[in-house]
């Protein structure tokens, strides 16, 4: 079954379900992305602060399939935002990537204690006027950083990623991002392997009534409430196996039940201290 696009701001669109190569070795990053196009992937999301941007670049190329039916994502590093080398970073991006170009870029953290996420995101809106990015975003945003950028400079961003699964679920932001019609993008959609996802009784009882996994449940949540996911796999069975969630739909009942394991406990990093 095909992947489900999502509308952005700017008249693109994104493929709902992508995949993510955070923590994934440079040196095996080329063979697992080119295992990922094979499975039906379609949308591939690195940054430079992965240190795999030419690794993935490497198996776009590779793959021989047409420019316009692959989506790139990639994010401007925490070191050249602090120094406020915005175009610099996205040129050796572009580089490393040895693409004509980049879907979507990203101000990969506000980094709000360096003050510059602001100029940050009016350098955005060049790259984007230029041609150079199809598409501008943040991720880790919260409200007031969003707000800033946008009474700054009356641009919105197409996305923010940020850290979205059923014991953080952001509810606020999304419901600002459904306001603004900013797109949500979920990082460690799973919880990062930090929990297991079978104990809780509402995602082992949804799987075993579909006969799908307590992941693909989740990652089903997900899609039906909208938002654009991008789990990890090595191994071509899970890469599968997570491609695999397009054959089945959730109940209300069975949504809510999952709406209703949020603690809001956030497991990843501080978007007001990660400087």
């Amino acid at each position: 079954m095909a992947v489900p696009q999502i509308q952005l701001n700017d008249n693109h669109s994104i493929p709902q379900l992508g995949f993510g190569v955070f923590k994934v070795d440079p040196g095996v990053t080329q063979g697992v992305v080119e295992a990922a196009l094979a499975a039906g992937y379609r949308h591939i999301d690195t940054a430079t602060g992965y240190s795999n941007e030419a690794a993935v670049g490497a198996a776009v190329r590779a793959s021989d399939l047409p420019r316009d039916q692959l989506f790139v994502t990639t994010k401007l590093a925490n070191a050249d935002h602090r120094a406020g080398d915005f175009r610099g970073a996205y040129e050796r991006s572009l580089a490393a990537l040895d693409l004509d170009y980049i879907d979507l870029y990203l101000i990969h953290w506000p980094m709000p204690a360096v003050e510059k996420y602001v100029a940050a995101w009016q350098e955005f809106i060049h790259f984007r006027d230029e041609g150079l990015t199809k598409s501008i975003g943040v991720s880790n945003f919260q409200i007031e950083h969003l707000d800033a950028i946008i009474a700054a400079t009356g641009v919105v961003p197409a996305v923010n990623q940020v850290e979205l699964h059923p014991v953080f679920q952001e509810r606020d932001l999304r419901a600002y991002h459904d306001a603004h019609g900013i797109v949500t993008e979920a990082w460690g959609p799973l919880g990062q392997g930090r929990w297991a996802l079978d104990s809780y009784p509402a995602i082992a009882a949804a799987a075993a009534a579909h006969g799908k996994s307590p992941a693909q449940v989740i990652l089903r949540w997900h899609i039906q409430h909208g938002t654009v996911i991008f789990p990890k796999a090595s191994a071509p069975a899970h890469m599968a196996d997570n491609f695999a969630i397009f054959d089945f739909e959730l109940a209300p009942a069975e949504l809510a039940a999952i709406d209703a394991l949020d603690t809001n406990q956030r497991l990843g990093g501080n978007p007001y201290t990660n400087n």
